[in-house]
């Protein structure tokens, strides 16, 4: 089978290739995917980029990678089950998270993966994964999102923030979104009462309070974001430019009065798969799909989510069967 692979950090045009590899053979505890399409998150190029550069020693592996197969997120078919799995069998629709998904074929286990609603393509269950339930989890776990509440989502039109304001709406929240003003239209479409376009408007020197600010771009001043929040609000990252340096200052500023200011480490599971099912399944939330590149376009798909323009999610898609 074909698959992306690479063993050295650097830029995906380089490092990164497609490849014939054995097709995996699930454990006893797994599920064989036959991968019907992958979306990438910043994740991705992050481990290919090896960057921080703290997490190659961390997390990524030092001097070379521990992870040498790109890709989490998935939709396909199952392939093949281990021994021990009792809730698919071969030929169920699944979406959820696999390990090296940029390939024909994935292995996940049955804590990672839930049905794919009928009505859902592959290209727009394969797209939810890690943005959903980081949107999901930033919400509800770390921002204790309630009916009623203001909030404000930096960065609406990316991959996690078209997530997070359909969401936020679904649990009763007034949401404002901030982006381009090329994106305005898609993130109002998307559901936010209010939409700021950061390049006419500066978010922060209006007289509005959120209760909640779900920060997934994580460029602007955290003075300037507790100002425009709640006397007992909570701003929680989801992705910045330099997350160590902003990380010391959320602590500071949390130890200064009763606004929180914390950091969400996105975790898989298997409630939160089930749920955004349901939210997919009922309509309540829809993907948003930027582009479709072919597995063999992979380093091209890489290097646009890298450049930061995506709008909603970047999806690589097969042709039927599981070939690029």
């Amino acid at each position: 089978m074909k698959a992306a692979v690479y063993d050295r950090y650097g830029s995906a045009d380089v490092v990164v290739h497609v490849v014939d590899v054995e097709k995996p053979v699930p454990s006893d505890d797994e599920i064989l995917v036959e991968v019907h399409a992958a979306s990438v998150n910043p994740a991705d190029w992050h481990f290919i980029r090896g960057l921080p550069y703290l997490a190659r020693f961390l997390v990524m592996g030092w001097p070379r990678p521990k992870v040498t197969r790109p890709g989490i997120d998935v939709a396909g078919r199952v392939d093949a089950v281990g021994r021990n799995v009792t809730q698919f069998k071969a030929g169920d629709a699944v979406f959820g998270t696999c390990r090296g998904s940029f390939a024909e074929y994935a292995c996940g286990s049955e804590a990672t993966l839930v049905a794919k609603p009928d009505h859902v393509t592959f290209d727009e269950a394969a797209a939810v994964p890690l943005a959903g339930f980081t949107a999901l989890q930033g919400l509800r776990n770390k921002g204790k999102i309630r009916a009623g509440h203001d909030v404000l989502v930096i960065g609406a039109a990316g991959g996690v923030g078209t997530y997070a304001v359909q969401i936020a709406k679904t649990f009763g929240a007034n949401v404002t979104g901030v982006c381009s003003t090329r994106n305005v239209e898609m993130v109002r479409s998307a559901g936010a009462d209010r939409v700021v376009d950061y390049s006419r408007d500066d978010f922060t020197e209006g007289d509005h309070r959120f209760d909640l600010i779900l920060d997934c771009i994580g460029n602007r001043p955290l003075s300037a974001c507790r100002r425009v929040l709640g006397p007992e609000g909570i701003y929680v990252m989801v992705g910045a430019e330099k997350p160590f340096r902003r990380l010391i200052a959320m602590r500071v500023m949390s130890s200064l009065g009763k606004q929180k200011f914390l950091l969400l480490l996105a975790r898989k599971s298997k409630e939160d798969f089930i749920a955004l099912r349901d939210m997919l399944d009922e309509r309540k939330i829809r993907s948003v799909i930027d582009r479709r590149y072919r597995l063999s376009e992979v380093s091209d798909a890489l290097r646009y989510l890298e450049a930061g323009h995506a709008r909603g999610k970047v999806v690589i898609t097969m042709e039927p069967g599981g070939r690029s």
